[in-house]
């Protein structure tokens, strides 16, 4: 391996503010500033997973966290994802932990059923984010479209969410980890509905990056029963020319300072090593392997 440069830059690229991938992001920052003390470290926020992932092809960032859907899309080059070339400089580092695509809806909208929401008012992300690439896919796989809806919504999750209090809106589609802070004070403002997606509409989605989840009893106040939902799994990845030895100083950054992303974000205690590899869509950066080679999870 060569050398790593004498001041290597690392420009983490992460989400809005108020996102896990912000909080996540930030942690991890600081845990690489203590495995490469003499790197330009710097935290970025942006759209999510797709701007982050056009930023990696473009060099304009060192590593991103980013949708298993949309790193699926981002490597094949699916221009219906925005994706109109393959991005093939993107490499793996690690699986962190599944967002959950989260339906609410107002108790008092009548919807218990994806049919349901049929004539209501929906909010599906931002237009073009990775968001409303799960609400396109998720509608699709349940024979619903947004010709279906009375108004379709394209609001951030915050505003979302106020609209959903203001009622403005019928129901959110929200993809985010278990629990997250602006679901949780939606439930508490106002009686809601999560709306399952069961597993066999997960099952008709053109994308192996989605899979059937369940969100647990009582993760939201009156949701007193598990409900099946889809769930979509969080990478961290890099670019190819990035130097092997930066990207496992990353690596060992991530796992070895794994305590430090938990006391950031609730959503970090899923992160497991063993399950690092599992589903990587794109290959893996040869500094990742060299570091899961060291600590006997590739042989």
């Amino acid at each position: 391996m060569g050398a790593v440069a004498a001041e290597p830059v690392v420009d983490v690229l992460t989400g809005r503010g108020s996102s896990v991938y912000y909080a996540l992001g930030v942690a991890l920052a600081s845990n690489i500033a203590r495995t490469l003390p003499q790197a330009k470290i710097s935290v970025v926020g942006s759209r999510g997973s797709i701007e982050n992932l056009e930023r990696l092809q473009g060099g304009r960032g060192e590593i991103a966290f980013a949708l298993g859907d949309a790193l699926v899309d981002a490597w094949k080059g699916n221009p219906e994802a925005g994706f109109k070339a393959p991005l093939r400089k993107l490499r793996g580092i690690a699986g962190l932990y599944p967002d959950y695509i989260q339906i609410m809806a107002r108790a008092d909208a009548g919807i218990a059923t994806l049919s349901d929401l049929r004539g209501k008012r929906v909010s599906v992300g931002i237009r073009g984010s990775a968001v409303e690439l799960n609400a396109r896919a998720i509608l699709a796989a349940a024979g619903l479209s947004y010709e279906s809806f009375a108004t379709v919504e394209y609001r951030p999750f915050g505003e979302s969410v106020e609209w959903m209090k203001d009622r403005k809106l019928d129901a959110t589609l929200q993809s985010a980890a278990l629990g997250a802070m602006a679901l949780r004070d939606l439930a508490s403002a106002v009686d809601i509905v999560l709306v399952p997606v069961p597993a066999e509409t997960v099952r008709k989605i053109d994308n192996a990056a989605y899979l059937a989840g369940v969100v647990p009893a009582n993760a939201y106040r009156g949701q007193t029963e598990n409900v099946p939902v889809a769930a979509v799994q969080n990478y961290l990845v890099t670019r190819d020319d990035l130097p092997a030895d930066t990207v496992y100083a990353i690596t060992k950054a991530l796992w070895t300072g794994l305590d430090q992303l938990v006391a950031a974000h609730p959503a970090a205690r899923m992160i497991e090593r063993k399950r690092a590899l599992e589903g990587m869509p794109v290959p893996l950066h040869p500094g990742a392997e060299k570091y899961y080679r060291e600590t006997k999870q590739i042989r």
